[in-house]
């Protein structure tokens, strides 16, 4: 691909990253939810949870199991886990459908030190990441990742180093991680440019937003790798939610990508996104979380459209492009939002199958048999207990359509062996 630009990609790891944050969580539904959500936008891949964890592994099957059936698709599903052989195959060992990774490991010499507290070695970290590569591959990995923890602390050559020997391994794409958002926009460009010619695989950016400069990091440094004739993958949540201060925003990065001057036109996406699914995605994740949107998030925020000053009032009547970069339709705003203040009926955990066939009727949801309705009612009310908070339309109506999955989703079993599959 030399002497090309490449083209970028997102991977958005709310349902890795994001639930990781500390106080926050989601219901496995909800995370079901999200992976749809992102399907429909258009995301490349959802860095859908951790194949390792035992109470994951049912909401990861089933979502493995929606994608069979076609609803989640084309987005793929990506585990993350350490960089370890043993890991992979307890992944396999839980979630046998699973087919894309990503394989992480500290690379830096403040985490060799300090993380691994002289335990590890460089070489080490080669061996590890290579083996665990092997293992992927050798179980059936359609596509596999390697993340470098803590590479912008890293040393640039060890980072080539670490990158050629996991492309030699199989690798599919190297993971640039400013784990700390301790880059530059300049210097991830400059770093992930010379990646991208000397390693010559894919390079995904992973940025954090501790100096606030996540969303505008990763756009240089897809910059950086696209120049540098690779496919750029990005890394984004919903709302910006993740660990500390966060990580890069998926609708600000796409904006980013979309309007910015010197960006917009120069530089491609290799699967077409879907702006307008901006607010309805956003939304529902803050719900989900329980977490406020920002008034002044990039556009999808309260004020992102709102004037005030008598000059940029005046101005945005006579033409919004005056004081407005993008127009709210875009994002898929606009419509009134209508809040009941009479008589409500509403679906919860201690609903009764008269009240919940009538919010069902709303939404022109009709069961066969009043056998099934009780059935699906059964599952709303434990989605709502895990949830603890109405479910939303489009969770009824999943519920409703696919009760199989909605129970897989719902099933926990703490402390239980584990039985081998097949």
């Amino acid at each position: 691909m030399v002497g090309e630009k490449g083209k970028v990609y997102l991977i958005d790891v709310t349902n890795r990253d994001g639930v990781q944050t500390a106080r926050l969580g989601l219901s496995k539904l909800s995370k079901t939810m999200i992976n749809l959500y992102l399907n429909e936008m258009g995301i490349y891949q959802s860095e859908f949870g951790f194949p390792t964890t035992r109470h994951e592994a049912n909401y990861l099957r089933a979502n493995l199991k929606l994608q069979e059936l076609g609803v989640l698709q084309p987005i793929r599903l990506g585990g993350w886990i350490r960089a370890t052989a043993e890991d992979v195959t307890r992944a396999f060992y839980l979630v046998p459908e699973i087919k894309d990774f990503n394989l992480s490991i500290s690379t830096s010499q403040q985490m060799i030190e300090g993380k691994f507290q002289g335990k590890k070695s460089k070489e080490d970290v080669l061996v590890m990441a290579t083996e665990a590569i092997d293992a992927a591959k050798e179980h059936g990995a359609r596509s596999v990742g390697i993340n470098a923890e803590d590479a912008s602390r890293s040393d640039l050559d060890f980072l080539v180093e670490f990158g050629l020997a996991a492309k030699e391994h199989g690798a599919d794409r190297l993971r640039y991680c400013d784990t700390l958002g301790y880059d530059s926009m300049q210097t991830i460009y400059d770093t992930c440019k010379e990646l991208a010619q000397k390693v010559g695989i894919p390079i995904e950016l992973h940025c954090h937003n501790d100096l606030g400069m996540a969303a505008a990091n990763s756009v240089a440094g897809a910059m950086g790798v696209m120049d540098g004739g690779q496919d750029a993958y990005i890394n984004t949540t919903i709302n910006g939610i993740g660990e500390r201060a966060g990580n890069a925003d998926l609708v600000a990065v796409v904006l980013a990508l979309q309007k910015a001057k010197g960006v917009a036109g120069e530089y491609e996406f290799g699967v077409p996104i879907k702006l307008n699914m901006a607010w309805k995605i956003c939304r529902y994740a803050s719900y989900a979380f329980d977490v406020p949107i920002p008034i002044n998030q990039p556009g999808v925020g309260a004020n992102a459209f709102a004037h005030s000053s008598g000059i940029h009032a005046d101005g945005v009547l006579k033409d919004p492009q005056n004081y407005e970069l993008y127009e709210y339709e875009e994002l898929g705003r606009g419509e009134p939002e209508i809040v009941e203040t009479g008589r409500e009926i509403c679906s919860g955990e201690y609903s009764g199958i008269s009240g919940f066939g009538h919010v069902m009727g709303q939404h022109e949801v009709k069961f066969a048999t009043r056998e099934e309705a009780e059935r699906v009612l059964e599952l709303a009310r434990y989605a709502n207990v895990l949830a603890q908070k109405p479910l939303v339309t489009d969770e009824l109506l999943f519920i409703a359509k696919y009760p199989d999955i909605t129970q897989q989703l719902l099933t926990l079993a703490p402390l239980a062996d584990i039985q081998p599959v097949g």
